[in-house]
């Protein structure tokens, strides 16, 4: 089989190499020349583990080609995936759609033989019978179908989640197409995995509907992380707690700094406008965004409070600027609203991040990157912990506290235990935990 996807970012890029590595001709298109060169010589754009070693192998297997030219990439494919961005638009929050559209336009100009035409980019109900509409209009008679087969890939764990899927949505109007993507999914036969058939409209909602849900864990246990904190009780025991009951499930029960990312906050937000404007308003959701939203300047607070009060004409050392480890992502990340906000409070920024320097020096301003932890404490007044890097689990606690100035560590991400942080001296601030004032 071979498929065409149309842009070559997070999700295009992903999908195109896994399904190159299921055997499928794959051709991506994107009108990043530079990108196109870059993959056509095997180097990766984005940071994800294992994406470049299986981008290299599949392009020199010839299963995987890059190219700008949509009509080369759609000559004999059997499927046409989009996979555009549908970032918030401004000033509204509903998803943009632009770039969907637009290529829905491009792809009506190159379609021949049947065809089926699958969004794989997230999109509000109703989005794929917009696309159907575009490429009648522009091409009445042409020969194809609609399909939704929406991603539900993590960043740091996107080719397992590929490769090994807790299921696989297929939403069509018809069997010809189904079978055409069950045909692509076939190697996940062998484990079993579930493939839900359902209707465009059901599947364009999933996405959504997933999404928010995990959203709401998320949120759930950062309002609880407050409360622990009143009530001297403790996030993590009682997470476990009820985790445990399967029913729940431990899975985004950890408490921090508020979601972020490429999804979270632009779907929920999305779903939330799509229904207002359906007349079935999704309370819940709203009110995740909106403690979502205010969860990040309350760790400000955090931080000055540690700090005795204030952060002004104080050098604050921070750990993590993506969004989640394992990324180079900085979108929606907690660290982008927490910077500027000690910033505004009279503070200094010294920062570094294993992978996403590159990307924030994009979106912060007067920071001081530095080459690694260790660098970026020295001399510092406290440490901050935004992103749970592997490489921040087991820092050297007695030399951090000879190159801070004050022993004053605060762990967004609860990553320290209690007990070896009082052991070691440090007055350590937490999420959902007791304070330790106990530094010398």
């Amino acid at each position: 089989m071979k498929i065409a996807m149309i842009g070559a970012g997070y999700v295009g890029l992903v999908s195109g190499a896994c399904f190159s590595e299921f055997g499928v001709d794959v051709v991506c298109v994107d009108k990043d020349e530079n990108k196109i060169k870059q993959l056509n010589s095997c180097v990766c754009p984005i940071y994800e583990p294992g994406l470049e070693n299986l981008i290299t192998s599949n392009v020199n297997s010839k299963r995987l080609v890059f190219t700008t030219d949509l009509s080369l990439a759609m000559k004999d494919a059997d499927a046409v995936f989009i996979a555009v961005g549908t970032p918030s638009r401004r000033g509204d929050g509903h998803a943009d759609l632009s770039f969907v559209y637009k290529a829905a336009e491009e792809v009506a100009a190159n379609l021949q033989d049947y065809t089926v035409i699958v969004t794989k980019s997230t999109v509000p109900v109703g989005t794929g019978r917009e696309v159907k509409r575009i490429i009648m209009d522009q091409k009445p008679g042409a020969e194809f179908d609609i399909a939704s087969n929406p991603e539900f890939l993590r960043e740091g764990a996107a080719i397992s989640d590929f490769m090994r899927p807790d299921r696989v949505v297929i939403g069509t109007e018809n069997k010809r197409a189904a079978d055409v993507l069950s045909e692509l999914y076939r190697p996940l036969n062998l484990l079993e995995t579930p493939i839900v058939k359902t209707t465009l409209e059901t599947a364009e909602l999933i996405k959504y509907a997933a999404n928010s849900f995990l959203a709401t864990k998320v949120t759930f246990i950062n309002e609880f992380a407050t409360l622990c904190e009143k009530l001297d009780a403790d996030i993590q025991d009682l997470a476990k707690g009820i985790g445990l009951n399967g029913r729940i499930g431990s899975k985004f029960l950890h408490a921090g700094p508020g979601y972020g990312g490429s999804c979270f906050p632009k779907d929920t937000l999305a779903l939330a406008k799509t229904a207002q404007e359906a007349g079935a308003p999704t309370k819940i959701v709203e009110t995740v965004v909106d403690i979502n939203n205010h969860r990040k300047v309350e760790m400000v607070d955090k931080v000055s409070r540690a700090c005795g009060g204030s952060v002004e004409d104080k050098t604050i050392a921070v750990l993590g600027l993506t969004f989640k480890p394992n990324t180079d992502d900085m979108r929606d990340s907690p660290s982008l609203v927490i910077i500027p906000e000690l910033q505004k409070s009279g503070a200094k920024i010294k920062a570094f991040d294993p992978q996403g320097m590159r990307e924030a020096k994009k979106f912060l301003q007067n920071v001081v990157f530095c080459r690694g932890p260790y660098e970026a404490m020295d001399g510092a007044h406290a440490v901050v912990i935004i992103t749970e890097w592997n490489a921040f689990r087991a820092l050297d606690l007695v030399r951090v506290k000879s190159l801070l100035k004050t022993p004053i560590l605060v762990d967004l991400r609860n990553i320290y235990n209690l007990s070896e942080m009082e052991k070691a001296g440090f007055i350590y601030y937490s999420i959902g935990r007791r304070e330790l004032r106990i530094g010398s």
